[in-house]
């Protein structure tokens, strides 16, 4: 596997093995792409932000689905990455991998470690894609192996 730089990622943007959509220039990094929040969901509370300022409480599990949706082709995978401005606020989530074939938003996990209420304001910056090229495209992809989760839009906590 390969990390694609930011030249790579306009490259398969351009030719259509990748799609960001809405994407902003400003949002590339020199080897990834920041994602923004469009909603919070606070489980405990059912508290659903899609406009202005989500609070999170201290100890409190949330979910951030982003604004972008995106599509990786059979040569793409993504690794995701809490951007480090929210881990020194004292944001915790574990992220995973996005297969290739997944299309659509992403919903991430996450909890207030902080001992101080968790502002995230919609449009913030929240996450960033590393963008990696598989060494041979893949035999099936992901909406034929699972699916699950295909097609996703807003916070998607589980699907049967």
């Amino acid at each position: 596997m390969a990390l694609l730089s930011d030249g790579d990622i306009r490259r398969y943007l351009a030719k259509g093995e990748l799609r960001i959509e809405p994407f902003d220039e400003k949002n590339l990094t020199p080897n990834g792409y920041d994602v923004t929040i469009e909603e919070v969901l606070v489980p405990s509370s059912n508290d659903r932000t899609t406009r202005g300022v989500a609070k999170v409480p201290p100890a409190t599990r949330f979910a951030v689905s982003t604004r972008e949706s995106v599509g990786l082709g059979r040569h793409l995978a993504g690794q995701l990455w809490l951007r480090t401005t929210w881990a020194r606020r004292g944001v915790l989530a574990a992220f995973g991998m996005i297969d290739a074939g997944f299309s659509g938003t992403l919903t991430f996990g996450a909890l207030n470690g902080g001992s101080d209420v968790l502002e995230l304001p919609i449009g913030e910056r929240f996450a960033q894609i590393v963008f990696l090229s598989l060494e041979s495209p893949s035999s099936e992809t992901y909406e034929k192996r699972s699916g699950t989760y295909q097609g996703q839009r807003g916070v998607t906590l589980e699907r049967p």
